[in-house]
């Protein structure tokens, strides 16, 4: 028997990668990992040169991306199908070899991995490698600390109603707010309207080559990567302990 082992790589610098993952990925004689139709995959571009010679790879492309809306019936339908098909893929092949899955980030932190970790229970022996999560690189990226005292951080998806947004940036004193892109628009006006557009800051890359920090307040709506996140830091609920 085989196993499945997911790595997760941390938030994009291959040196922010654990000693664990560094060691499982240069030894493996075959991964897998997910991708865009057309592009390398960021998963791969993080563990380039460190893969042995010879490996194997198996790149899991996705069947859409932003063609159909994320919550509608035929996106559903479509990934659905994508994941069932590479699980019982990897399943199979796991019967006999080991399979080294990468996945940015931590894989249990929104990750693509875990719609495969819940079809592959009872199929096949599967474990997973923490990594540092995209969000802790970004704001270590704007040198500033991100929580104090009591502060409560809450993570937003950026896909999710400005009404919700607004509700619970209202609430928290730390935002994190994750799948930005085409939905940066809809942030800012959140931001705006709670009075914290002034305090945000868009972190693109962060960790990676071309990394930028900038307020969120100086960038267009539109200029917006897939690999962006926004950053409100939290201020402390208690005074600041002085030694």
């Amino acid at each position: 028997m085989g196993s499945i082992l997911c790595a997760g790589l941390g938030p994009g610098d291959p040196e922010l990668m654990s000693v664990r993952a560094d060691r499982v990925i240069r030894g493996a004689r075959h991964v897998a990992y997910f991708r865009k139709k057309g592009r390398p995959g960021q998963a791969r571009r993080i563990v380039d040169n460190m893969l042995a010679p010879g490996v194997t790879e198996y790149a899991m492309e996705y069947p859409v991306t932003t063609e159909l809306a994320f919550d509608s019936p035929e996106y559903i339908h479509c990934l659905a199908r994508f994941y069932d098909d590479w699980a019982t893929r990897l399943a199979e092949l796991a019967r006999t070899e080991d399979v080294v899955v990468l996945c940015e980030g931590d894989p249990f932190f929104y990750g693509s991995f875990m719609h495969l970790h819940t079809r592959l229970q009872g199929r096949a022996k599967v474990e997973v490698i923490p990594g540092i999560p995209g969000m802790v690189g970004c704001w270590s990226s704007t040198q500033t600390p991100f929580t104090w005292g009591d502060d409560v951080m809450v993570v937003l998806m950026g896909t999710l109603p400005e009404a919700d947004l607004v509700r619970h940036m209202q609430t928290a004193d730390a935002l994190v707010i994750m799948k930005t892109g085409r939905n940066l628009p809809r942030v800012r006006s959140a931001l705006s309207a709670t009075g914290r557009l002034g305090q945000a800051w868009l972190v693109e890359r962060g960790t990676m080559p071309g990394q930028r920090v900038v307020p969120l307040a100086d960038v267009d709506g539109s200029d917006c990567p897939y690999f962006a996140v926004v950053l409100v830091h939290g201020r402390g609920r208690r005074p600041e302990v002085q030694e």
